[in-house]
């Protein structure tokens, strides 16, 4: 007979890991999927200092582990498992992976986002060549060389101010005069001796070598005129896009792909929750991700008791 959790979780990133938490506590049965690293994007972050309760200067890798043995001591499941499908609309919810297929009462998608690409030619093919979007898995492959970052939101500056410490030299291309940042990181980097500008300008092409990246050709969005910057790495900055693929058309979404819930947690599908960077929301923290997750996984105990 196949075996029903109470709830399966999609994604062990902060809202994945904090559902399983409270899920736990609630003595649900727990599954939790993953298919990659467990802390999702925050693992792959230098430092936390943001985070309630952590100690300054705590890895993303390190918070992340605190929270998946956390949430593996009241009693959650963990498989690393790829999904390749989802039934939601059934009273029993099926999840398909790779490599079997696991049933739920209830489903708490937390998917969360990946990076966003600029579109510059020659982006895709030197991606892991020269191109890079994360900070903490290729920093050190820069060490003593001049690289560049592209973005102007808190994400860009944060890593740009933590890649001073590999780097000769880190360019911050933005195609505004003003950043999106907060004004504190803003500040420390103008003040980082090692960080220089480019505004108001955009990455049109990277030049290449043997295959591997030589530099940026920019453009100057107020005047046209094209330079070229010599590098020997580029890191994007620019945002993320929801990982919504799966749930096209099962579950409703707005124009960004983004899953829409309301305040408990819920979806337009009974007995399906979405939590964290998958759902339509204005703030993307670890915090509000953590929060996300412990909702969704109060109003499943909830859903499940007014079942029975």
């Amino acid at each position: 007979m196949t075996h029903i959790y109470d709830t399966i979780i999609l994604g062990g990133g902060p809202a994945g890991l904090s559902a399983a938490l409270y899920a736990g506590r609630g003595k649900l049965d727990t599954l939790l999927i993953e298919k990659a690293t467990y802390g999702g994007q925050v693992a792959t972050t230098f430092e936390v200092d943001n985070y309630p309760g952590t100690d300054i200067g705590i890895t993303g890798p390190e918070l992340s582990e605190k929270m998946r043995k956390q949430a593996a001591a009241f009693g959650t499941n963990f498989i690393k498992e790829d999904i390749i499908d989802v039934q939601l609309d059934e009273k029993i919810k099926v999840i398909k992976t790779a490599k079997g297929e696991y049933q739920a009462k209830t489903v708490i998608i937390a998917t969360g986002a990946e990076p966003k690409m600029v579109g510059f030619k020659g982006e895709k093919e030197l991606r892991g060549r020269g191109v890079s979007y994360c900070a903490t898995c290729d920093a050190d492959f820069y060490t003593d060389f001049p690289i560049a970052v592209i973005g102007g939101g808190d994400s860009a500056l944060q890593e740009a101010l933590y890649l001073t410490k590999f780097a000769s030299k880190v360019t911050i291309i933005h195609r505004r005069q003003g950043f999106r940042a907060a004004q504190y990181l803003v500040d420390k980097a103008k003040a980082n001796e090692k960080i220089e500008f480019i505004l108001d300008s955009v990455v049109e092409e990277a030049t290449e070598e043997k295959g591997l990246l030589t530099g940026l050709r920019l453009k100057n969005v107020l005047t046209g005129e094209q330079s070229d910057l010599q590098v020997e790495g580029v890191f994007v900055f620019v945002g993320y896009k929801p990982i919504s693929d799966l749930f096209q058309g099962k579950i409703k979404m707005n124009e960004f792909g983004e899953i829409i819930t309301d305040v408990y947690m819920r979806t337009d599908v009974p007995g399906v929750f979405a939590a964290g960077d998958i759902r339509e929301t204005t703030i993307r923290q670890v915090v509000t991700a953590a929060a996300d997750g412990a909702v969704a996984a109060i109003s499943c105990e909830k859903y499940l008791g007014e079942a029975e």
